[in-house]
């Protein structure tokens, strides 16, 4: 009788052990870094809710990792857009021991934050740092899921000399890394095809008055005028413009091309005065279709618009989850192999595939004007 029993009692034991292993949870930390105070703060916020959204669907799926349910949970950190405070979030999520780090949105941040990771070991995805520099130090976990600004400003540089027909093209950067490096690709676009700059300006990214600038380029009667930096300064550039009877095209990459440009304009803005390119974008179909899913769906949720990035973080979340169940392990040294080697990912902005460099392969561009105070696409661009 007593035998019997112990064997119930181990039956029942067996059973509650089984229970308690396949209820056994991963916690899995991934962190996030974005400039969410400051005058780019809007840019910040965008990509953080694509984080957001992202980690939530994912916890709603109950996602297996290793024979494991993975929990997810986003450390999310403020860079105010500044290189040192970007490399003293980088520690502190190292020190937290995130399994993986989606940001920064600056290239000037993710730059210098990439060599702390880097050094951690710990893969990091950038979903808008478009220096080409990004990915040129040689870190084995440093990728990003757009375009960058050789393709950016090249393109853009181009488009200025044979779409907007520019003859006397100016320049003028903010000195960021991602400001004037895009710059520097759209002035040798310009010269590509076989276009002339007639001058190069600068300022910085905190700049609020550039009547000297705008004044000394005036003279050189432009009628493009690119600038390599943000939407926060480029809306009171623009509104000095006008005060200064430059009616110039004005032209830019991905920082200036939000869905706040026109209300940082103060309205300032004539239609088809504004073009710019986001480094991303999906072609009309299925695609676009998928796209503008993911946009009504963010702002049902949000009650807010989608400014630009927020659906590459998106992407990059669920790509580095991706990789983590395949290789079975969310520890770093065991995905970062497999998420070098994604080929072939269908994310909400397109295909995912990245190259040895951690740049991501056929990366498109996005061209964009406005019209009625909102964007209107122009076309895609690979």
């Amino acid at each position: 009788m007593q035998v019997k029993l112990n064997v119930v009692v181990g039956a029942v034991a067996l059973l509650l052990s089984g229970a308690a292993m396949s209820q056994e949870v991963l916690v899995v930390k991934i962190g996030h870094v974005g400039p969410t105070s400051g005058a780019i703060a809007h840019l910040g916020k965008d990509n953080e809710l694509g984080a957001r959204m992202a980690i939530a669907e994912l916890n709603a799926k109950g996602v297996m990792i290793g024979g494991k349910k993975a929990k997810f949970e986003l450390l999310a950190e403020d860079d105010a857009g500044d290189p040192k405070q970007g490399t003293a979030a980088a520690q502190k999520l190292v020190d937290s021991k995130v399994q993986g780090v989606i940001g920064h949105l600056n290239s000037g941040t993710s730059i210098p934050a990439s060599k702390v990771y880097s050094d951690a070991g710990i893969p990091q995805i950038s979903p808008s740092a478009t220096n080409p520099k990004f990915t040129r130090n040689g870190y084995k976990t440093t990728f990003r899921v757009v375009a960058d600004d050789v393709h950016l400003g090249g393109t853009l540089g181009k488009y200025a000399v044979k779409e907007l027909k520019g003859q006397s093209i100016a320049v003028i950067d903010d000195r960021t890394a991602y400001g004037q490096g895009v710059a520097d690709e759209f002035e040798k676009g310009v010269k590509a095809a076989g276009g002339k700059i007639a001058g190069r300006e600068f300022t910085n990214d905190k700049a609020t008055d550039f009547t000297a600038i705008l004044t000394s380029l005036k003279a050189k009667k432009p009628d493009v005028i690119f600038f390599g930096g943000m939407d926060a300064v480029a809306g009171p550039m623009l509104r000095q413009m006008k005060q200064l009877g430059i009616d110039a095209k004005f032209v830019g990459g991905d920082g200036i091309c939000s869905g706040e440009l026109p209300k940082l304009s103060a309205g300032t803005m004539a239609d088809s005065q504004v073009y710019c390119a986001e480094a991303g974008g999906v072609e009309a179909g299925e695609g676009q279709k998928i796209a503008e899913a993911f946009k009504a769906k963010f702002k049902e949720q949000y009650k807010v618009d989608v400014q630009i990035y927020a659906p590459y973080v998106y992407d990059a979340v669920n790509v580095m989850a991706a990789a983590m169940v395949k290789a079975g392990s969310s520890d770093p040294a065991k995905y970062l192999p497999v998420l070098a080697k994604t080929e072939g990912y269908k994310g909400v902005t397109g295909t995912i595939s990245f190259d040895p460099k951690g740049d991501i392969k056929n990366g498109a561009l996005t061209m964009y004007t406005y019209k009625g105070g909102a964007k209107s696409q122009i076309a895609v661009v690979r």
